[in-house]
């Protein structure tokens, strides 16, 4: 089970909106849509978790390049939502090079053919996306939510970190 929410920073704390992301096909997409939350260039922050899986925070400030952190890589590569928010850049490769996160056998569970030949090929595709946190630990310490702490969440991380930012009764009414 996905959810996804946007925390709008204003003048008055923050804002939380229930966000659909069926529509949303790249991170610039992403982007936009916490863009058009605020009519300010206030910080939106845009919070996905995959219950017991992994989770992801977006930081859009303003018109700046999206920051990302990814709980768990390997798990969201696994997720259509998680392939949003794993940019080339993000993952450390040159773009374009492993564009297609769907072709890769990450979790053991495809049947393929007898690959004997190509297997060094997929394997290395797939060290591509790492175990582990991927992305930005401090995206949010001048928020009031430091990288050891960020690293350490699991069960519940989304409800942990509104409530460190102050947002959690904002956020629970749009869960």
């Amino acid at each position: 089970m996905y959810f996804a929410a946007l925390l709008a920073r204003t003048e008055d704390g923050w804002e939380a909106s229930d966000t659909e992301l069926d529509d949303v096909e790249t991170l610039s997409d992403l982007a936009d849509l916490a863009r058009e939350a605020t009519p300010d260039e206030d910080t939106v922050l845009v919070l996905i978790e995959q219950e017991d899986s992994w989770f992801g925070v977006v930081r859009i400030d303003g018109e700046e390049d999206p920051r990302i952190y990814v709980s768990d890589a390997a798990a969201a590569a696994r997720s259509s939502y998680g392939e949003l928010l794993l940019t080339d850049e993000l993952l450390g490769r040159e773009p374009g090079e492993d564009d297609d996160l769907d072709s890769l056998d990450l979790d053991g569970t495809e049947d393929g053919e007898d690959e004997d030949d190509d297997e060094g090929g997929a394997s290395g595709s797939a060290e591509a996306v790492p175990h582990g946190p991927v992305g930005d630990p401090g995206i949010l310490d001048d928020l009031g939510v430091s990288e050891k702490e960020l690293k350490s969440l699991s069960e519940d991380a989304l409800s942990e970190i509104a409530d460190a930012l102050g947002a959690s009764e904002v956020l629970e009414t749009v869960r």
